[in-house]
């Protein structure tokens, strides 16, 4: 009853409100961001641009300038970098985000080593600090997300076929590469904004656990959708609840949830064959 009641009684800050509102637009748009990306086999897509968006946090904090307009323009930058690289220097989808990954740790370090007096600042980056997101960052969650949203429904179609029959959409006419770069930076978008929540290091997570896991239950693609975006919303609102009650980083507890409810329906999946 003592549980209920802190949680009830929770509810009532704005600063779980705001926690509350971010995360769940959050999660229903990285989670359908994650289900193109697992099925076109693109997710560490994802892992370097979050790399990429440490490397700018640092930036933003040792010149005294906010993240956000620092990591925006960088991280969209470095995803199209990624896409030249592999269609114009005719280097590999991994290795082009290993190459701006590791860079990006490195100039992320060097740079923290440079600059002095902003450790818990950069650890929030690192991290997240959903439960301290300001209201200008909620309402850029919230319109990051929403346009992420609606541009999966009016592309759905054609996302849909390139994740299946990538060569079939181009004879089609889709404009594969265009599309790609569009949701590439869509993508950066999602991940500049997520940073707060969950943290650069653990935003990737969260675009990548809920379609994984719904891989191990779902048998349709629609199916899919429901059990991605529900794991990712199950796992932001619990996260932040648990996080409140224990005094635990909020991000971390995020993505734990997320590996949690993996190794479930994992396990589950070798029991019950549900595919």
């Amino acid at each position: 009853m003592e549980l209920i009641s802190l949680l009830l009684k929770s509810v009532q800050y704005e600063f779980i409100q705001k926690a509350l509102l971010s995360g769940t637009f959050l999660a229903i748009s990285s989670s359908l961001l994650g289900i193109f990306l697992a099925l076109q086999r693109k997710s560490l897509i994802s892992d370097g641009l979050s790399h990429v968006s440490f490397a700018t946090a640092a930036l933003a904090l040792l010149i005294g300038l906010s993240p956000l307009i620092i990591s925006l323009p960088l991280v969209i930058l470095a995803s199209i970098l990624i896409n030249k690289l592999v269609s114009h220097a005719h280097i590999y989808s991994d290795s082009a985000i290993g190459l701006v990954s590791s860079l990006s740790i490195a100039v992320g370090v060097l740079i923290v080593n440079v600059g002095s007096g902003f450790n818990v600042d950069i650890y929030s980056y690192l991290f997240g600090s959903i439960l301290a997101i300001s209201p200008i960052e909620t309402a850029l969650c919230i319109a990051a997300s929403l346009i992420t949203i609606v541009l999966i429904i009016i592309f759905f179609n054609d996302l849909f076929l390139i994740s299946y029959d990538e060569d079939y959409a181009r004879i089609s006419g889709i404009n594969v590469k265009m599309l790609d770069l569009t949701f590439s930076i869509v993508q950066s978008v999602v991940i500049v904004v997520g940073i707060k929540i969950v943290g650069a290091m653990l935003i990737s997570s969260l675009i990548i656990f809920p379609a994984i896991t719904s891989l191990q239950i779902a048998r349709s693609f629609k199916s899919m959708i429901v059990f991605s975006v529900s794991i990712s919303l199950l796992s932001v609102i619990i996260g932040i609840f648990s996080s409140f009650v224990f005094n635990a980083p909020t991000g971390a507890t995020i993505v734990l949830l997320n590996g949690i409810l993996f190794l479930i329906f994992f396990i589950l999946n070798k029991i019950f064959k549900f595919k």
